[in-house]
């Protein structure tokens, strides 16, 4: 098993970024449902456990066309869903992803919290000793890109420019001046990954395969959800369920039209 915690800076308050994850996810799931692959949500509700309140979810992610062609290869037909349960508690977030073909041979965990800093905290996920030092501690610059084939002009933090906040462009440096700007607010995602794939001779390159594109994935959607600001700052949870409910619909639509679309690996 790997065990990287990502750790994500954006001048973006904690309680805005509540509002702003649920609208970028359900444009990415857009971005990237087309042609037979994509996403599947077959359930959002609330739910309750014990203390613990929040949003539950079960998708579908069909992945023919966004695997390694080394991948591909020894995969047989249907193999390549992955289905995501995901326990939403903000700021607080619990998200499985398994396999039904490789069953317990096969599982991601992530453990995201939620914090008002700058990715200070050694050890917000509270791991035993043996499994800090397992962990492996990836700092994401949301205005470095991880594939130069992903950049997209209206989606650079670089370049972009908040019209209702006046936030950005982020350049080189703004990290360390937003550490000492008291108007911008500021947060860090504390995304813990744990990924396991217990299949000999491919185990080891199928786990760094998987935390790669991890990195990829979480910098590609912050990016997104950054230069997406003056879309989703004025809007309330209620928007946002209404909006999901509507996501829901054009997906199943789009799944089975046109070409696959979004991120791919042709590696």
């Amino acid at each position: 098993m790997l065990i990287h915690e990502f750790r994500i800076v954006l001048p973006i308050s904690v309680e805005e970024y509540q509002v702003a994850q649920l609208y970028a996810v359900a444009e990415a799931s857009k971005g990237e449902t087309g042609g037979g692959d994509g996403v599947e949500v077959l359930v959002n509700e609330p739910y309750e456990n014990g203390e613990e309140k929040g949003q539950y979810t079960h998708k579908i992610y069909h992945l023919q066309s966004k695997v390694p062609g080394w991948i591909r290869t020894f995969a047989p037909k249907g193999s390549l869903e992955i289905h995501e349960k995901a326990w939403n508690a903000y700021p607080y977030c619990k998200t499985v992803l398994t396999n039904a073909y490789m069953k317990d041979k096969f599982t991601i965990e992530i453990i995201t919290w939620h914090k008002p800093d700058f990715g200070t905290e050694d050890n917000v996920h509270c791991l035993e000793e043996a499994e800090k030092q397992k962990r492996k501690v990836v700092d994401i610059d949301i205005e470095v890109l991880v594939e130069p084939k992903d950049y997209k002009e209206d989606e650079d933090p670089a370049k972009f420019k908040s019209k209702k906040t006046g936030r950005g462009p982020l350049e080189k440096g703004w990290q360390e001046k937003l550490m000492t700007d008291t108007k911008t607010p500021h947060m860090c995602c504390y995304k813990l990954v744990r990924a396991e794939f217990k299949w000999k001779m491919i185990q080891g390159k199928v786990e760094n395969y998987i935390q790669e594109a991890e990195k990829r994935l979480f910098t590609n959607f912050h990016r997104k959800l950054f230069c997406s600001m003056d879309e989703w700052c004025d809007m309330t949870m209620e928007d946002i369920r209404k909006m999901e409910a509507e996501t829901q619909k054009e997906l199943d639509e789009m799944r089975t039209k046109g070409e696959a679309k979004g991120t791919k690996d042709d590696k």
